[in-house]
């Protein structure tokens, strides 16, 4: 068990005239290695959900375990767990602010009183797993695109060696070639490291395509917690959230309506066309 949350409840405004329910007795175990994926609408509670597994926010009740220890107990050190849990946010210009790039990945493992020879190497690997190109090092972060402010974001997270990574909506914005572009090198990070991936995201086509885990959150609760596969089959009940599952799987639903022996629970094109495929094949057997 890496991260454990028990019964963690969150207000908004507790104690005011706008006191909001953001968290209802949220019940979760996140083990080490595993990738990710936390959707729902827009209000649904992903983002604060995220903001307390690193202790940015504090539950209104309820308790979280990093590691079996309380992160909340008297004396635990919640700047270690930032350093452990790392979180980019959904827009990369709320992190960046140093005068190039490459001082700005600095800035996390400075903060941990290494050396500084340690120091500009961690930010050197970093900028090189999340594939920024050696020109724009020593460019002004704001002078990049948005797909490359996204890569020195995550950058500034890799460069303090965490063991959780949270990106909050990393592709928001971005054309599908640089969205492919970061999930694909997210995906390549997870294989190369064996981090835990936590990923906020709208796009379920993204979200069916590569993670193992989806979280559905509705109204601040947990509505469902199961691979892709299964999460998707309650495609009607994720419509009422104002959800939908990938095209692939209400295309492969109407093939089937239509006498086609295919896998209706595809989620994505790969497994589409494979399944398509075994059924041609099956069918020219048959002749």
């Amino acid at each position: 068990m890496l991260i454990q949350l028990e019964n963690v409840n969150y207000l908004y405004g507790e104690g005011t005239a706008y006191e909001t329910t953001a968290l209802k007795n949220i019940n979760l175990t996140i083990e080490k290695g595993q990738l990710i994926g936390i959707i729902g609408h827009t209000g649904s509670g992903k983002s604060t959900l995220v903001q307390h597994l690193n202790g940015l926010l504090k539950p209104t009740s309820g308790i979280i375990y990093y590691k079996g220890q309380d992160i909340y107990e008297k004396g635990y050190d919640r700047k270690e767990l930032r350093g452990k849990v790392g979180l980019v946010f959904q827009y990369p210009e709320h992190q960046l602010f140093e005068v190039d790039v490459f001082k700005d990945v600095c800035f996390g493992p400075r903060n941990f009183g290494l050396s500084e020879q340690e120091v500009e190497l961690r930010a050197y690997e970093a900028l090189k797993k999340v594939g920024l190109e050696d020109e724009c090092f020593y460019q002004s972060p704001f002078d990049l695109s948005g797909g490359q402010k996204r890569r020195v974001a995550i950058a500034g997270i890799l460069a303090m060696k965490p063991e959780v990574l949270i990106l909050d909506e990393p592709t928001a914005g971005l054309d599908p070639k640089g969205r492919d572009e970061i999930f694909s090198q997210i995906k390549k990070l997870r294989e190369d490291t064996g981090m835990t991936v936590i990923l906020v995201s709208h796009s379920m086509e993204d979200v069916a395509k590569y993670v193992e885990r989806i979280i559905v959150m509705d109204h601040g609760s947990i509505l469902f917690d199961n691979e892709p596969k299964e999460v998707f089959t309650h495609w009607e009940k994720l419509e009422n959230i104002g959800l939908a599952a990938p095209y692939v799987t209400y295309i492969m639903r109407k093939l089937h309506e239509k006498g086609l022996p295919i896998d209706i629970r595809a989620t994505t094109i790969e497994e589409a066309v494979d399944s398509i495929w075994d059924w041609y094949e099956r069918s020219k057997e048959k002749r």
